[in-house]
């Protein structure tokens, strides 16, 4: 075991796509009935990584049936519809090789990424100087920023040797290492180290919302010079799971890779109890935007993430150094 999961290996990404591999072409309706499965998960995943509270539930409905949830936001309402329709756009892209991708191709999917949302910036990328909001990282000069992608680019056509999910995390890293945007960095390489995977026959890697601290930090740690195993052995569990998916599916197992991506989660008197605060109070930080829901079940139950745990104890870290609560969402955003 690891800080980050059971290590898996390279060597055991291959020998799982070897074994999936055995079964294809898989059939159209299972291939359907997984593409739907994800275009969902990758979406509420994705957002909710970035502080979007539509849960599961929520975002399927969005997505899928184009409905309007009350108490959401607009622009939340566009993450999940824009990033599906990115979903959508990768999965036409993955029919090209990983060699072919071109500049525009990333400026399309952020222009997607931020319709509706962020018109002047939507793929174009940034003039502005940037800083990651409690980071101490440095990012590059805006003014370098078009040579960096153009190098970027030039750098993946020239990695065909690495291994396929090497490249896509490495692509992933040294992305939101550009940071080449204003906003919705994070989506768009989520999307791209997705693509890179697609393109070369592996499944998108679901990055899990209960995963977002050792996620964002393992990126910092490489960022400031430290190791990159940490970060690189999320995206191996990540790829694994999803190659469990579909290992399952191919097999008629009848899993729910729900369980495969986020187990574990919390009721609210769960949570309540865990960090000694009031059902109303988690459901007035909730409703704030303070605490973000996982899921909610068909009977109503709202469903948190153990990492909630630790923003309780932050959300009470700041309120003692008197912040208000829209102070305080800015920065756990």
């Amino acid at each position: 075991m690891t800080l980050y999961g059971f290590r898996v290996t390279l060597s055991d990404i291959s020998a799982k796509q070897a074994r999936l591999g055995v079964f294809r072409p898989l059939s159209p309706s299972l291939v359907r009935n997984l593409e739907e499965w994800f275009l969902v998960e990758l979406t509420y995943t994705s957002n909710a990584l970035e502080g979007n509270t539509l849960s599961r539930r929520e975002t399927a409905a969005v997505v899928e049936k184009g409905l309007t949830v009350g108490g959401k936001t607009l622009v939340e309402h566009l993450e999940a519809t824009n990033h599906a329709k990115a979903l959508k756009d990768v999965l036409r892209l993955s029919q090209s090789s990983t060699q072919e991708l071109q500049r525009a191709d990333i400026l399309q999917l952020h222009a997607t990424v931020l319709h509706g949302i962020d018109d002047v910036n939507a793929g174009q990328y940034r003039s502005i100087p940037m800083r990651i909001s409690g980071s101490p990282v440095v990012l590059p000069n805006p003014i370098k920023v078009p040579d960096l992608m153009d190098d970027f680019i030039e750098w993946i056509h020239a990695s065909a040797a690495k291994h396929p999910v090497e490249l896509a995390a490495e692509a992933h890293y040294q992305f939101v290492t550009i940071h080449p945007f204003v906003d919705g960095n994070g989506r768009t390489a989520r999307l791209l180290m997705n693509l890179i995977l697609m393109q070369n026959g592996y499944p998108p890697a679901i990055i899990r919302t209960r995963d977002r601290m050792k996620y964002i930090g393992g990126l910092e740690q490489a960022q400031l010079g430290g190791s990159k195993d940490g970060y690189n052995q999320l995206i191996l569990n990540a790829v694994d799971r999803s190659l469990d998916i579909y290992l399952k599916a191919v097999a008629g197992e009848g899993m729910d890779p729900t369980e495969m991506t986020e187990p574990d989660l919390l009721r609210i008197g769960q949570l309540a109890k865990a960090t000694e605060e009031s059902n109303a109070t988690i459901r007035f930080w909730t409703k704030e935007g303070l605490l973000v829901l996982a899921d909610t079940t068909a009977a109503g139950y709202q469903l948190y993430h153990p990492d909630m745990i630790q923003r309780v104890a932050r959300i009470r870290e700041l309120q003692a150094q008197r912040f208000t609560l829209s102070e305080i969402k800015g920065k756990l955003d």
